[in-house]
């Protein structure tokens, strides 16, 4: 029996196009969707229903997991509560919330409700960086001492002005750096701190920061620090220039130039470009094994939400010219 899955929202990574011919879970319903986004096999699909509202959609019985993607981030919380408060699984859109107040919510309702609640939090386990994971953990390169990451996006006009609407190049952007830290180079981090500017961007009296610089303190001891943009020309010729380094006592390696180039040095070793022959590892069917029974996540909640936690925590405290 397949996953009846419900779709709330297109604000975002929405996941219409991997149900798809999914063998463990299946489109159910939708609310807020533009049908048109839906593939058209399940546009035509006459078994699946289309709602106006959240509400409508929890109502559905065949609905047992939730994608979200709320028109407003700022409201993603709330719904993602609602949802678990309905007995259903949810799989969140990051950030998934706004301010540590309302993730400490959402993983309390979780541990009340029974319901699994997971972001699409899949970046350590999609190549290259499933392969420096693995190495981290074989201690290849020794005890991680630092570690620089670097997410860089187009700017394009439909970029929101209102931080409510995706939660901020900070923290929608920044989040997926700080897991380049944490789950890629396996270093927690307990300190940070983040300062933004809105410089560069077009629209006079907007809203959107433009960059953002973090530092950080790791756990172990070592140090960490990520730079976040909008500021990825076209002619780059990718839509995400990513760059992860990670220093360690032993040797160090490294993906740039949005993946597409790795080194690995071990001691006096150049041992060149980073095995990727491992097929990267989706996200989205770990966790639809994980709620049938086949396998585990690979971590528990709170470790999974405390890279949000932690651009959440640098968001608050932010200065910026």
């Amino acid at each position: 029996m397949k996953i009846g899955t419900g779709l709330y929202g297109c604000n975002g990574h929405q996941i219409q196009h991997l149900l798809e011919n999914h063998p463990r879970a299946r489109l159910a319903a939708t609310a807020c969707i533009d049908l048109s986004s839906l593939p058209v096999s399940l546009r035509n699909d006459p078994g699946v229903r289309h709602y106006a509202t959240l509400r409508e959609l929890l109502a559905d019985p065949d609905v047992r997991l939730v994608s979200l993607c709320s028109p407003l981030r700022s409201d993603q919380a709330e719904d993602a509560i609602q949802c678990m408060l309905a007995g259903k699984d949810v799989y969140a859109e990051k950030p998934c919330a706004l301010s540590e107040e309302e993730l400490d919510a959402i993983i309390r309702t979780a541990r009340i409700t029974g319901c699994r609640f997971r972001e699409m939090a899949g970046t350590a386990f999609e190549q290259p960086y499933l392969s420096m994971r693995n190495l981290v953990r074989a201690g290849v390169i020794g005890e991680v001492v630092q570690v620089f990451a670097q997410k860089s996006y187009p700017y394009f006009e439909q970029r929101p002005q209102d931080e409510r609407i995706d939660g901020g190049l900070s923290r929608q952007a920044g989040v997926h750096a700080v897991r380049f830290v944490e789950h890629v180079a396996m270093q927690k981090v307990s300190e940070i701190a983040v300062v933004e500017t809105q410089l560069g961007n077009p629209v006079s009296n907007g809203g959107l920061h433009m960059a953002a610089s973090f530092m950080m303190s790791l756990a172990n001891g070592g140090v960490a620090s990520a730079v976040v943009n909008y500021l990825n020309p076209q002619g780059f010729g990718r839509w995400g220039n990513e760059h992860l380094r990670i220093f360690g006592t032993s040797g160090f390696m490294e993906a740039t130039d949005g993946g597409v180039r790795t080194r690995l040095i071990a001691g006096d070793r150049d041992l060149g470009e980073i095995d990727r022959s491992e097929p990267s590892q989706d996200y989205f069917d770990r966790y639809v094994d994980e709620l049938i029974g086949l396998a585990a996540m690979p971590y528990e909640p709170e470790e999974e939400l405390h890279p949000t936690r932690m651009v959440i925590r640098a968001k608050s405290h932010s200065w910026f010219e």
